[in-house]
């Protein structure tokens, strides 16, 4: 009786021995979201000021609901936040 009882445990053991193997896998990471596309700021010019960009040093960059936005200075930044619409439409006269 103790050989068959030894048996089952021993059977036991190594059938459910690869079941915990896969259970102890890691879940591989997901796949990183790719970022959103931004489309170029196509003037040479500052969008609020129409002054050309980089006369007044280092233009100020930032995207706006997927645009890329150029502008001369920090001052011009309020401006457009003030109205962004009224400026947009100088991308699209382009």
């Amino acid at each position: 009786m103790k050989t068959i009882l030894s048996l089952a445990v021993l059977s036991t053991a190594l059938l459910s021995a690869p079941l915990v193997s896969l259970a102890a896998e890691p879940k591989p990471a997901p796949a990183p979201a790719e970022a959103p596309k931004v489309k170029p700021y196509p003037l040479e010019t500052c969008i609020v000021s129409d002054e050309k960009l980089g006369e007044m040093g280092k233009p100020v960059v930032f995207t706006h609901e997927g645009q890329e936005i150029k502008l001369c200075c920090k001052a011009c930044k309020p401006k457009f936040e003030k109205d962004p619409a009224s400026y947009l439409k100088k991308l699209t006269k382009k």
